[in-house]
């Protein structure tokens, strides 16, 4: 199985690289210092599950130097999504897949529309890692993928991904309701990363507060609603099982939009707590906790504000 990974940062890096320590063959889009890095030294991953250095890897920012993959990882920033868009076309084949691990909910029409429908999948990813410098990638928590055709059907493209992820330890799921999925995961993500990045908190602290249990609550079941609402049968799990998920991260687990607060890079924000009051507002559900995160942060949204 050849899969092809579009955006190779915190995410892509790290699944690819599992992967390929198993044995898939695996090419790494990427670009500026962490390609320079992976095509020098390699790709290093630095995790509680096993440290890996791959010395050689396939990395290129030119994907028609790789041809058409059997899956495509799409695993850029959000606000990367447009133009990374653009790099597909070479890697499309007969039957390829591509399969956008990304936060939000708003993704998988945007790659059927550049690719088309029969060449799209559904996923999430669910991870804590960040890249600690060019070439490295440091794994902190979580190692789940969960990925499924758009109809819901079981392909053999898919399970052949999941015997993938199976032998590189990674915890793979193929769903027959990816849309619950991602929706589950977009519930999560955006109150998980907009509460630590407005409190500037690791989740051990945030949980261990009542109050900022109570605003999280409170931004889960505005995330329902709108899901809900659009009509998404999101079981009522996915809040009832909302505390227990914070209570299992280790307590100095942080969110990527707060490491990105942090480093002042650009935020997520307008596609997780912006998009629940987006969304909210198309569909006529008050979306209050959601917008005060919202708000809070948006001078961020770019990067670290011009003091000057």
């Amino acid at each position: 199985m050849h899969i092809a990974i579009v955006g190779s940062g915190a995410v892509g890096g790290y699944f690819g690289g599992r992967l390929a320590a198993s044995g898939s063959t695996v090419s790494f889009i990427a670009r500026g210092a962490h390609l320079d890095a992976l095509r020098r030294d390699g790709l290093r991953l630095s995790s509680p599950l096993g440290d890996v250095h791959l010395p050689r890897v396939t990395a290129t920012d030119d994907p028609s130097s790789i041809g058409p993959a059997d899956v495509v990882f799409f695993t850029v920033k959000l606000y990367d999504t447009e133009a990374a868009l653009r790099l597909l076309p070479p890697l499309i084949g007969a039957d390829t897949i591509v399969i956008p691990f990304q936060n939000g909910v708003e993704s998988v029409e945007r790659i059927a529309e550049a690719v088309g429908r029969e060449h799209t999948g559904g996923g999430t990813a669910y991870v804590a890692a960040v890249v600690e410098r060019p070439g490295m990638i440091w794994h902190t928590a979580n190692n789940r993928l969960i990925f499924g055709e758009l109809d819901g059907s079981r392909s053999l493209r898919l399970e052949h991904l999941a015997s993938a992820c199976a032998a590189a330890g990674i915890d793979g799921r193929l769903s027959d309701r990816i849309e619950v999925d991602i929706w589950t995961k977009f519930v999560w993500l955006s109150v998980f990363s907009g509460v630590t990045a407005v409190t500037r908190l690791p989740v051990g602290v945030v949980r261990e507060d009542p109050e900022l249990v109570a605003l999280c609550q409170a931004a889960a079941m505005e995330a329902v609603a709108v899901g809900l609402r659009k009509r998404v049968p999101l079981p009522a799990e996915v809040f009832d099982s909302f505390l227990p998920m914070l209570q299992s991260l280790p307590p100095h687990a942080r969110s990527s939009m707060l490491e990105d607060l942090e480093r002042g890079r650009r935020l997520e924000l307008p596609w997780l707590s912006g998009a629940v009051v987006r969304l909210g507002e198309e569909v006529g559900v008050a979306t209050p906790t959601h917008r005060f995160i919202a708000s809070v942060l948006h001078p961020f949204v770019g990067g670290r504000p011009d003091a000057s």
